[in-house]
């Protein structure tokens, strides 16, 4: 199998895990369509961590494909910019301007801080198996 085709292999099992447990969390923390969407930013804001943790502790020694299914395929598919917008049309069609407001702003502050923090993570523990004999 080639490189490439492992990498869009590794992708689609990726992505059928990540949807999957992003579908799983919707049930899990269901919201309606005017109320504040908890699990949308829960879903993002752990993707961000542990995208920043891949990427720094994880992406460096990793096989390409292996990066391929985790980031693109698996965070990628859990992720997601167009959930955040739909939840945000929702509740300002709904007239909660102050709900939709502050929802941006969570979700945005929030996965900058998890990204952050999992890429340091991830840079300690590189440096820690870098330390170790």
């Amino acid at each position: 199998m080639t490189s490439l085709a492992k990498s869009v292999a590794a992708v689609f099992v990726g992505g059928v895990l990540g949807t999957s447990a992003r579908l799983g969390l919707d049930y899990v923390i269901p919201h309606g369509d005017d109320d504040f969407p908890v699990s949308t930013l829960l879903i993002n804001v752990v993707g961000s961590a542990l995208l920043g943790l891949l990427v720094a502790g994880i992406g460096p020694d990793a096989r390409g494909w292996l990066r391929a299914g985790l980031g693109p395929g698996l965070l990628g598919s859990f992720t997601t910019f167009s959930a955040v917008m739909v939840s945000l049309v929702s509740l300002t069609a709904g007239n909660q301007f102050g709900s939709a407001l502050l929802y941006l702003v969570m979700s945005v502050m929030l996965g900058f801080a998890a990204a952050l923090l999992g890429l340091r993570v991830g840079h300690r523990a590189v440096q820690r198996r870098g330390e170790q004999p």
